[in-house]
This record gives C-alpha cells, structure tokens and sequence, in this order.
C-alpha cells in the first residue's frame, strides 16, 4: 500500500530533511511514527499527500509512483487518504454535520449520499447525536472526533494522523487512539505521528522512529 524507497527530502539552502527512507506499509496495517520536534515527522506525512515533493527516491502509494502523479489527478489520489491534524481546523461558523459534509461536497458527491455518509461518520466517532451543535460547544476530543469523522467520511483506503492527541488529556489521547486501532482493524492503513510515549508503549504497535531524518523501522515492516 506505502512504499518508501529510498527517500530523501530536502530543500535549496537548508539540510536534508529526510534521507534515504525505507519503509513498507501493507494495506490494513497500522504504524506509529515517532521521533522529536524537527526529525521530519509532518514532512513524511506531507509526501504521501502530495503537498510535498520527493527530492530523490521512489514513494508507490497504492501502486501509483507520486513523482509521476500529474497535477488534475492529485484531487482524486487524496480522496483517497483521510488526514487528521492535531490543530482540528474545523469551522466554527458551521455547525458539525457542515463541517464534515464540506469535504463530501467538495468533491461533488450528491446531498442524499452526504446526508448518509456524514450521520454514519459521525456515528462511527461517537457523535451521533451532536451533529446540528458548533464546534464552540464540544471539548477538545470531542472537536478531534469531528476532525476524524471528517477524514473518514469519504472512506480512504488510508489513514494519517499528525500529532492527534498533542493537545489532549491522557484519558482523551487513549480514546482518540483506540479510535485509530479500530479503523486498522477494519482494514484501513493507519499511520499515526505521535510524542506521547505512554501510548506508544500501551498500543503495542509497530514503531517507525525518526532521528536527524532517518528511519528506524521494525522487522516487521522492513
């Protein structure tokens, strides 16, 4: 499913950011990314969105090689992907429903789908029944549970977080990353960055340390 061979990311005037990464990610599996401010955590996770471009190496998502993705097809390849960010970034002047169907209705799909999708999203994350309330009136996991059910709502094949929890309690880190192993283990590919160590060692998954921009990778996924 991801497949980093080889990548090295940099850019003019500055150091290397990334250097030569090597990394599998099967479909359904789940990782945890790990490393301290500045390894190049985001700029990983940007790469397989395509907000970033690979400097030298291959990056296969899916089967497809990014570097010759062209640009009018990159809206399709990041449908998708769902992305949830530690900032949620949510809407305030919409209510929750609005703020998930957005990326529905962006991609054009028709108002009696959204309705659909975006209640069994909203389910799924445990707000069912909050979905005509502002983001002003949820605490902050419940607004990361907007920004989740806001990734999945279009069903992406994979799943990355960055940061999820960094603004969170532990009990709520806990639930926001139980929601994670859940998606993987109904087939999405997850990849999550995260600093909160205590939840590293509790999830058990494998662990993708990044240092100066390398990647230390388990057995299990080199």
């Amino acid at each position: 499913m991801i497949e980093f061979v080889n990548v090295t990311k940099h850019y003019p005037g500055r150091r290397h950011v990334l250097r030569e990464v090597n990394l599998r990610l099967g479909q359904g599996e789940m990782a945890l990314l790990t490393g301290p401010s500045g390894a190049g955590k985001s700029t990983l996770l940007k790469l397989l969105t395509r907000l970033e471009d690979v400097s030298h190496g291959t990056l296969m998502v899916g089967g497809i090689d990014l570097a010759t993705l062209r640009r009018r097809h990159i809206p399709a390849y990041r449908r998708r992907i769902g992305v949830v960010f530690q900032d949620h970034k949510l809407l305030m002047d919409r209510d929750i429903f609005s703020n998930v169907a957005l990326t529905l209705q962006v991609a054009g799909v028709s108002g009696r789908l959204v309705e659909s999708r975006v209640r069994a999203a909203l389910e799924r994350v445990g707000l069912g029944d909050r979905c005509r309330e502002f983001p002003e009136t949820l605490s902050g996991g419940e607004q990361q549970r907007v920004g989740i059910a806001r990734a999945i709502v279009h069903t992406p094949e994979i799943l990355l977080a960055d940061e999820p929890t960094g603004n969170l309690d532990p009990a709520l880190s806990t639930e926001i990353l139980d929601l994670f192993r859940d998606f993987h283990h109904h087939g999405t590919t997850v990849l999550v960055a995260t600093h909160d160590q205590a939840q590293v060692e509790r999830l058990g998954m494998p662990v993708l340390h990044l240092e100066h921009g390398r990647l230390m990778v388990p057995k299990e996924l080199s």
